[in-house]
């Protein structure tokens, strides 16, 4: 299974102020760990909302809301995507991350839809369009 886990903002990372380089040395080496592992598909830090905009859809109109974003709590800093074998693997590997902020934070982990969440509205077809999309961007990728 893959999940997204999603480390949440704080007031210091919606400020701009980066981390130490001993918290980046540690990040590094846990990121070694989930790499080796076979567990790390992606991961990134995110700039500040500030930096950010919301796009707000209501039918058919479209309405650009810049940022900065009123509650940090419910902002994201950074991310990764994992391949896990079960939920519990997902936690136990985001146990062993450290802090991500040099406050208190959380991070939180939640399943990425695969194709057969969709049941039969997902036809054939769909799956063949969804197959030639992640091929080509793998190809765009070398």
């Amino acid at each position: 299974m893959r999940v997204m886990v999603m480390v949440k903002a704080s007031s210091a990372s919606e400020a701009g102020e980066m981390p130490d380089s001993e918290l980046l040395a540690a990040m590094g080496k846990f990121n070694e760990e989930l790499v080796q592992a076979g567990v790390m598909l992606a991961g990134e830090g995110l700039h500040p909302s500030r930096k950010g905009v919301r796009i707000r859809y209501s039918g058919s109109e479209r309405s650009v809301i810049d940022g900065p974003f009123a509650e940090t709590k419910e902002l994201v800093a950074g991310f990764w995507l994992w391949q896990v074998r079960s939920m519990d693997e997902a936690i136990e590997w985001a146990r062993r991350c450290p802090n991500p902020h040099a406050e208190d934070c959380e991070v939180e982990i939640r399943p990425v839809f695969e194709a057969d969440d969709f049941g039969d509205a997902f036809t054939p077809e769909l799956r063949e369009q969804e197959d030639r999309l992640r091929a080509d961007i793998e190809a765009r990728r070398t």
